[in-house]
């Protein structure tokens, strides 16, 4: 496999990746405001633009190698029944990004591909600040309790369902 057709299988599947993480924060964001915990389904809302832009410098990625971008999700998401299902669920995804991420960025430098190295890497950290804010979340729901914790994500504002 050539250097970029290489690149191109991790991006592609980063991509997918990403797809995905986007579609649960979706999710996340409807299911936390039917919950009515406004302020964290905004949070979430973020999340979602966050990973759109990395599938979105993915694909700018795979085109400049020269590849079609499949733009398919790697996975459906799933409504969490909790909030801590919720955390723990991302917590574990963004586990798996950081490792797939830094594997293809090592990989992309052993090919001398030093775009996608660091796009990785950039990305990479970033999910890093995401797996950190979700143990966070999970560390803070723990001590607090839930009930204390909804309230720290609750405006008290009615939303529109």
């Amino acid at each position: 496999m050539s250097r970029s057709q290489s690149s191109i299988a991790s991006l592609q599947k980063a991509l997918s990746m990403e797809l995905s993480a986007a579609q649960q924060y979706l999710l996340h964001a409807h299911v936390l405001d039917d919950w009515g915990l406004d302020k964290l389904a905004t949070k979430m809302r973020e999340e979602m633009q966050e990973e759109l832009g990395h599938a979105g410098q993915f694909i700018d990625r795979i085109l400049y190698l020269g590849g079609t971008p499949e733009v398919v999700p790697a996975k459906k998401p799933v409504k969490a029944e909790s909030l801590k299902a919720m955390f723990e669920a991302d917590r574990a995804d963004e586990e798996e990004a950081i490792e797939v991420y830094s594997k293809a960025a090592k990989e992309a430098g052993e090919a001398n591909d030093i775009g996608s190295r660091v796009l990785f890497e950039t990305i990479a950290l970033d999910e890093e600040g995401h797996w950190g804010w979700l143990d966070q979340q999970l560390s803070l729901l723990k001590r607090m309790g839930e009930p204390a914790f909804m309230q720290v994500y609750f405006s008290g504002q009615a939303t529109d369902a």
